[in-house]
């Protein structure tokens, strides 16, 4: 797409000759074949008001995009339906942190076996991925019962970004912060 716009704009291609022609809604024109050039194509005229309609179209589905429900996943592409515990310690000067998710008979042991194995822990909202490697699985009578997982802020800025995400997850799940 760029490399046909770049043409379009191209001084050797301007001076040929063209006949109107529409072609999915667009105008365009047929490009002759230039003494200079071996490109034989098509230039793409967009008028004014197509344009700018075409670039509030795009911004519009970048938008929906954008607006991701915050998840949590063990295994990359498979949403953890099971809501955890959290509990969030904090240094004293508050610049560092650390949060434990604990999760009682998480449903990636229902998939696990067709799906793979646990990669990590993974936060996804519409800034992007916090993750974490620490995760361990509990098993009770070699039966897997929960996992654990930790994830730590080293900086106040990681501290800030971790809580933007528990407020949409826990407002997309219904949760409370309770103090103790």
């Amino acid at each position: 797409m760029a490399t046909l716009q770049s043409l379009a704009f191209s001084p050797a291609l301007s001076h040929s000759s063209h006949q109107p022609r529409s072609l999915l809604g667009i105008a365009s024109g047929v490009v002759h074949q230039s003494a200079g050039s071996s490109f034989n194509g098509q230039r793409l005229c967009l008028t004014r008001s197509r344009f700018t309609s075409n670039i509030q179209n795009q911004k519009m589905s970048r938008l929906s995009i954008m607006m991701v429900q915050p998840k949590i996943q063990f295994i990359q592409g498979t949403d953890e339906q099971t809501i955890p515990d959290v509990k969030l310690t904090k240094s004293r000067d508050g610049t560092n942190g650390m949060a434990i998710f604990r999760f009682d008979n998480p449903s990636v042991f229902d998939s696990s076996g067709e799906v793979g194995d646990i990669t990590g822990f993974y936060m996804i909202d519409e800034e992007g991925v916090l993750s974490s490697v620490d995760v361990n699985a509990k098993f009770v009578n070699g039966k897997p019962a929960g996992v654990e997982a930790k994830y730590i802020m080293r900086t106040p800025r990681e501290w800030d970004r971790f809580m933007r995400f528990m407020e949409r997850y826990a407002s997309a799940n219904g949760l409370q912060f309770v103090k103790s």
